[in-house]
């Protein structure tokens, strides 16, 4: 088995997302909801609107669209980040431990469907875009989120800063949908090849802001990606130090991250 196949199997395993929710609510959710209400914007919900977010995570989504009166359900196949959600105890929001590979879910039954940064982790991600067109209603949207390129926030720099360091060492490999939709063209495809119809992909950046105070405690920044677990003690050290150079005195090193939003109708 190569590094990079046991790199991708890491994010398709529901244990590493349950070990990684605390972390991931306190470091990643903040981020995500910048592009989660980016996705909002784009489709008009209503306090009558029913609305699944797949693959949800801590719920950066699901408890954006409760704000709007909407009811919502959330799903994630990590009990972990389902009991994050739950724990926000929004009286609109229901979490349920699901796989969006085979949503538990009736035809046509949503109005929107979202996945942020979630069905494009998926092993069978076509799958997953297929599912969510099944279970939008018609006459309602799917919206989903994905990186471009070399993903984003410290992803994005941990893969800046070890290809400076250790050229001849190879990184992290990015799920399969990720490097599939990076262009607008093949995002759209994938859309309309999963049923929707009349895509629109825009583009949406926002900055990562790093506490560089927090590379004091640099699992808890970089833990969940294996560019950062691969390395010795030695090379995370030499990490931390090109990451502070960056930063050059700044309490605040912002990371410019860009992302794609496919919106399209059911």
């Amino acid at each position: 088995m190569t590094r990079e196949v046991s790199d991708v199997q890491q994010f398709e395993d529901p244990d590493h997302w349950d070990s990684a929710a605390r972390h991931y609510r306190e470091t990643a959710h903040p981020f995500t909801a910048l592009f989660a209400e980016a996705a909002l914007a784009r489709v008009t919900l209503t306090p009558q609107s029913h609305v699944l977010d797949v693959a949800a995570g801590t719920g950066a989504l699901a408890l954006a669209a409760a704000r709007t009166g909407a009811r919502v359900l959330a799903t994630d196949f990590s009990p972990g980040m389902v009991g994050c959600i739950a724990a926000a105890g929004l009286p609109n929001v229901e979490a349920r431990v699901m796989d969006g590979q085979a949503l538990d879910l009736p035809d046509a039954h949503f109005d929107a469907v979202f996945s942020i940064f979630g069905v494009i982790m998926f092993p069978d991600w076509r799958k997953g875009l297929a599912e969510m067109r099944r279970v939008t209603r018609p006459g309602g949207h799917g919206v989903v989120a994905t990186w471009q390129d070399r993903g984003a926030a410290t992803f994005l720099l941990l893969g800046e800063v070890r290809q400076k360091l250790f050229p001849d060492r190879p990184g992290m490999a990015m799920p399969e949908a990720v490097q599939a939709l990076s262009d607008p063209d093949d995002f759209a495809r994938a859309l309309v090849a999963a049923g929707y119809r009349n895509p629109r992909i825009d583009t949406v950046t926002h900055d990562y802001l790093l506490d560089v105070a927090a590379l004091d405690a640099p699992d808890t920044l970089f833990g969940m990606s294996p560019d950062w677990t691969s390395l010795d003690d030695i090379e995370k050290a030499a990490v931390i130090a090109e990451v502070r150079a960056r930063a050059d005195g700044r309490p605040v090193l912002p990371i410019s991250s860009t992302a794609l939003i496919g919106v399209a109708e059911r």
